[in-house]
């Protein structure tokens, strides 16, 4: 955990990768004591750049991330170092990418379990961070202790986690290593304003989706797959993460085998591993085997379900015919509120997954009535009412979300679009400044805004927004074009 982040050139792994859907060559390498990513596609339609690898985010035993910062705002490398396959690969976000990724934001959460004393984006903006990005390399003791600073002058104890009621101790852990199918900060909250010895549920709510019960493990799903062990649902509160991890050190390799074997012990005994396999004494290679994560590629996470019979496929805990159902996790926490329900099935709708459009619908005008002061969930809301185009309402919606919280991105943009089809051009492109201002790495915003310009017959506008959009985006194809199309006269703005 201590070497979970730090400065790019420190933790340099040098290499080269050929996304075939793209055509682009990437170089992470070395250059004047600096770190660099360099990018390339020479074809008929070439594109060529670099960007200075500022941070890694990554112990390495999995994989490692590069940052790199454009105009204050802070991106992930669009390729990844992947440990266990030792290769360069696209991001799990850019696997289908055909063109030059560069506008991946990095996420808070990210900062949250990777890093000590980060610094929070500026309001208004998702990844606009001040530098120095975190005060401290790594996960510090503060993650687990809490506040160090009267301990380390020598004027008291920090928290000690094993002496904390079951439910605090295991929010520690739950913190980085709970993941759950979507994960919903509670009003007002963030999952970074979370102290060790506090109520994490206070904080954030996981939800889990019933149909993924005992499938393939997520990257990060430790603790909910501990929960479906049998281990664990005999021996309750006995059986936690610092069971069997010590969070100040991990056993060398030569230790291993009889390290875990030894805490499997403390509950099986000796009298059962004479009887049981007593020729392999690797616990953890019959009942904890690493398997393919589902959302990691070049990934694969040790199975803390603690199968009795590994070898059977992973499955389903209903069939696939009934209807999914999203759940509290940990199940002690309560039944999830209807806010909860309806920006989890949101999540989930925006991941793929097509099925939860239909239970986020059903959730939303009851959430919206329960929680009317809520923006997240007006704009929400309005989102759907604008797809059944029920555009006065989703207006309205906008609006009232709008007022309750200013820096909405997303109610700003799409109350845009509403005023631009209705012929409010002057607000529209009032809302699309603002936003874009705040992230210009969104294209989309910025496409919007060249557009609008250039059909009021605002030329200069348009191409300033282009050259913005390319400038956090350069291989963006639509953005290209248009801003060729301009400079070669080919398209004439104010033509009707």
């Amino acid at each position: 955990m201590a070497n979970a982040s730090g400065p790019a050139i420190d933790a340099l792994i040098p290499g080269e990768f050929a996304h075939s859907l793209s055509g682009v060559r990437y170089r992470i390498y070395q250059e004047n004591g600096k770190a660099w990513l360099d990018f390339d596609r020479d074809t008929s339609d070439p594109v060529h750049g670099k960007r200075e690898l500022s941070y890694f985010i990554g112990s390495g035993q999995r994989g490692r991330t590069y940052l790199f910062s454009e105009g204050g705002y802070v991106f992930e490398s669009p390729v990844n170092w992947y440990a266990q396959s030792k290769a360069w690969d696209m991001t799990p976000a850019y696997k289908s990418a055909t063109h030059i990724p560069l506008n991946l934001p990095a996420a808070v959460s990210c900062f949250h379990c990777h890093t000590s004393g980060f610094h929070q984006p500026a309001p208004g903006t998702e990844n606009k961070y001040p530098e120095p990005l975190f005060s401290q390399h790594g996960i510090a003791c503060e993650r687990c202790h809490g506040d160090t600073a009267a301990h380390a002058k020598g004027a008291g104890q920090v928290l000690n986690p094993s002496k904390l009621p079951s439910a605090q101790r295991d929010a520690i852990c739950m913190q980085c290593h709970l993941e759950g199918s979507a994960a919903i900060e509670q009003p007002g909250k963030h999952i970074y304003d979370f102290k060790p010895g506090g109520d994490l549920t206070e904080f954030v709510h996981y939800l889990v989706l019933s149909t993924e019960k005992q499938a393939n493990p997520r990257a990060v799903s430790q603790f909910e797959a501990l929960a479906e062990s049998m281990c664990k649902r005999k021996s309750a509160d006995a059986l936690h993460c610092t069971t069997c991890h010590d969070a100040h050190r991990s056993p060398a390799a030569a230790e291993r085998v009889n390290f875990y074997r030894a805490k499997c012990l403390q509950c099986h005994g000796e009298r059962f591993a004479a009887k049981h396999n007593p020729k392999n004494p690797d616990c953890v290679f019959c009942h904890m085997p690493r398997i393919s994560s589902s959302d990691v590629a070049h990934t694969q996470a040790t199975d803390h379900r603690i199968l009795r019979q590994p070898a059977t496929p992973p499955g389903t805990s209903e069939t696939a015919a009934s209807r999914p159902k999203l759940e509290m996790f940990p199940p002690q926490a309560g039944p999830p509120t209807n806010r909860d329900l309806a920006l989890g099935w949101l999540a989930l709708a925006e991941s793929g997954r097509n099925f939860a459009e239909a239970q986020e619908e059903d959730v939303l005008t009851v959430a919206a009535k329960e929680f009317p002061d809520d923006a997240a969930i007006l704009s929400a809301y309005a989102y759907r009412e604008l797809i059944h185009k029920r555009t006065q309402h989703a207006k309205e919606l906008y609006e009232a979300a709008l007022r309750i919280h200013p820096l909405n991105l997303d109610a700003a943009v799409n109350l845009g679009v509403i005023e631009a089809q209705v012929g409010s051009a002057d607000r529209a492109l009032a809302l699309w400044r603002d936003a874009f201002q705040r992230a210009p790495w969104r294209s989309s915003i910025g496409m919007n805004l060249a557009r609008l310009s250039c059909n009021l017959g605002n030329r200069e506008e348009s191409e300033q927004s282009l050259r913005r959009v390319l400038q956090f985006n350069p291989d963006f194809p639509e953005a290209r074009q248009f801003l060729q199309g301009l400079q070669s006269q080919a398209v004439v703005c104010g033509a009707r």
